[in-house]
């Protein structure tokens, strides 16, 4: 693996794979407001996320998720893509992308064009009820939320990952909690917490993706969740090029043909066109 600003490589990358993979993390999302969870050693920039197990075992857990999450979503859904995501979605419709898996929840991507995605860890913007599989929009949700928990319509707060707010120094055995409103049953977020299984199906379609293209690209990623990390590792026993652009440390450092030690919208700056868009767009269906 090269380390540094290496955009030479990087455009003999391009050059050469016509049909990449696309993996990306919180890194492409920062320039649209949206802070990471790590810094560029791959460290957590504040305590652990919440976890699965907690969520649905401890009533005090759910409370001071919804808390946080009430106080943080109307900010989360604001959040505009940024150059990163509307670039990524020019690569898919030159055809230098065949599929791209992200990692993040907040479907800007999608929002900038991008078509063949997979949320590898769910949408923010849906809710799932638990127990009858019911899904609910999570501005539904923002209404009941806001209905029931007067006293945190007017709170403000340092934004966190993931549409999550610093309200740590609060009390929350007064919020009231949603519940479906079909069956009753237990509502959270439909994005994969720490400790949650990601669905199989989803899963094994971003693997016959990779597998389906000519390289692996991985940008704005540390890789230090598994659920990322695989592609590479994937990749690598199948022989299946790989790089990275992203600044700091990740966990596949070792794995990469070259790393481009840079944030994605520093390289687009430097990268002509011609890397880009190496042919003719193919013919809309």
């Amino acid at each position: 693996m090269t380390a540094g600003f290496n955009v030479s490589a990087l455009e003999d990358f391009l050059g050469e794979h016509r049909r990449l993979l696309l993996l990306t993390g919180a890194g492409i999302s920062t320039g649209s407001g949206i802070p990471g969870y790590r810094d560029d050693d791959g460290e957590w920039k504040r305590s652990q996320p919440v976890q699965y197990q907690d969520f649905v075992r401890r009533v005090a857990t759910r409370q001071r998720y919804w808390a946080r999450s009430l106080v943080g979503w109307p900010w989360f859904r604001r959040a505009q893509p940024n150059r990163c995501h509307v670039a990524l979605a020019e690569w898919e419709r030159s055809g230098k992308v065949a599929h791209l898996v992200t990692q993040n929840v907040d479907r800007l991507h999608q929002r900038a064009g991008s078509r063949s995605v997979t949320d590898l860890h769910g949408r923010l913007d849906e809710v799932l009820c638990l127990d009858c599989g019911q899904r609910l929009p999570r501005e539904r949700v923002q209404d009941w939320l806001l209905e029931n928990n007067p006293g945190l319509v007017d709170r403000t707060a340092e934004i966190a990952p993931d549409g999550d707010a610093m309200l740590d120094d609060d009390v929350f055995e007064d919020v009231a909690i949603p519940a479906c409103p079909d069956c009753g049953g237990m509502l959270k977020p439909n994005v994969v917490f720490f400790g949650e299984t990601i669905p199989r199906e989803r899963v094994d379609a971003a693997v016959a993706a990779l597998h389906d293209a000519d390289a692996l690209l991985v940008i704005g990623s540390s890789l230090m969740v598994y659920s990322g990390f695989r592609f590479c590792r994937l990749a690598a026993e199948a022989d299946i090029p790989l790089a990275a652009i992203n600044p700091g440390r990740t966990r596949a450092d070792a794995l990469f043909q070259f790393k481009v030690a840079a944030r994605f919208e520093d390289v687009l700056d430097c990268l002509p066109a011609a890397s880009i868009n190496p042919g003719t767009p193919p013919t809309p269906a």
